[in-house]
């Protein structure tokens, strides 16, 4: 949607969020994780790579929640009432907006139809903070905002302005790692998370030994079941898991006696969050080219290329070829990572 420096209070954000650039990196490997398996739904829906980073703004990929009858909660931030309205249920056992698959599929949902509606990703997450019908409203009485300035100047209150304001900056920062003094990591294949269905009741103490992991990282990654149980009336479920312990799952399942558990497994392929230009529109993760890792060290393969997409950077490109962007910089002479669409870049080590 924008660049660094469309507005000085992107940049500001920027760099307060990577004013301790060892925390913010610590910070991003422990939700890489959610976020790349966010970035494959995002993708599916054709929503701006931005909105990949939505958690980060809302509660910083955590499963927080607030206070009182009408909190939100999970990471995405949702209210009851929103909850209903995109089909997820609310329960005393089961809490669908703690449901990482099942919240972020409804939400990628919401934005894309939103999108359609307002035609402006600026827009979208403005009704995503203060409500669609009232940025209709706004746009009924004030117009559709130009391009520029990138933060609208429609009359809203300072947090959402400011709620724009902060994925902007965060985008930023992905865009832009090296400006800011951060690294971003790569993550383990075995990292990926995937589901695997759950066709009857079971605890949750059970089913983190089928899938041989301790019992406060299963309830971390499904803290949709909130009484320890996965209940009858949740079933047929799922849970989300490392790939590494979904195979494991998956083993047990096959063991297993009474043939309860078979697994389903998400999409394999991940690409950092593909973040949108303001000419192109989202990029998706379809529009990567799909071509294998390399061994970059083997002299007799042949120097294989990748032509950069609108809104793609560095990092997704380094991640989809497994190699670094040290590599990427070093093969293609590049300084500052600085990339734009239609360049052709060296993938692999010259032949």
């Amino acid at each position: 949607m924008s660049d660094c420096d469309a507005d000085p209070q992107i940049l500001s954000w920027a760099r307060r969020y990577t004013r301790d650039p060892q925390r913010f990196e610590a910070h991003v490997r422990q939700i890489m994780p959610r976020l790349a398996y966010v970035e494959q739904v995002a993708a599916k829906h054709d929503v701006a790579g931005e909105f990949v980073l939505l958690p980060w703004v809302e509660s910083h990929f955590q499963p927080v929640s607030g206070h009182g009858r009408h909190r939100a909660a999970g990471m995405w931030q949702i209210v009851p009432s929103t909850a209903r309205a995109i089909g997820l249920k609310v329960g005393h056992d089961y809490d669908g907006r703690y449901d990482v698959p099942a919240a972020t599929e409804s939400v990628m949902a919401l934005l894309s139809r939103y999108h359609g509606d307002l035609h402006d990703w600026r827009l979208v997450d403005y009704a995503y903070n203060r409500g669609e019908f009232a940025v209709r409203r706004l746009v009924q009485q004030h117009g559709a905002p130009a391009d520029e300035p990138v933060i609208p100047k429609l009359p809203v209150s300072r947090t959402t302005r400011e709620h724009l304001t902060k994925l902007l900056a965060i985008a930023c920062v992905v865009r832009e790692p090296s400006r800011f003094h951060v690294s971003l990591p790569l993550l383990p294949a075995g990292d990926h998370l995937e589901t695997v269905e759950v066709k009857h009741p079971m605890p949750l103490s059970k089913a983190a030994a089928r899938a041989d992991m301790p019992l406060s990282k299963l309830k971390h990654l499904n803290s949709a079941y909130r009484n320890g149980h996965i209940a009858a009336a949740s079933t047929p479920a799922h849970l989300l898991l490392p790939r590494h312990r979904a195979a494991q799952w998956r083993d047990a399942a096959r063991q297993a006696e009474d043939g309860n558990l078979t697994a389903s497994v998400m999409p394999q392929p991940i690409t950092l969050p593909s973040l949108s230009s303001p000419d192109n529109g989202p990029t998706s993760q379809s529009e990567v080219e799909q071509s294998p890792p390399l061994d970059s060290s083997a002299s007799s393969t042949p120097t294989r290329h990748h032509t950069v997409r609108p809104g793609e950077s560095l990092w997704s490109i380094a991640r989809h070829y497994s190699i670094s962007v040290a590599k990427l910089e070093r093969w293609n002479h590049l300084h500052k990572h600085k990339i734009k669409p239609g360049q052709v870049l060296k993938v692999s080590a010259p032949g």
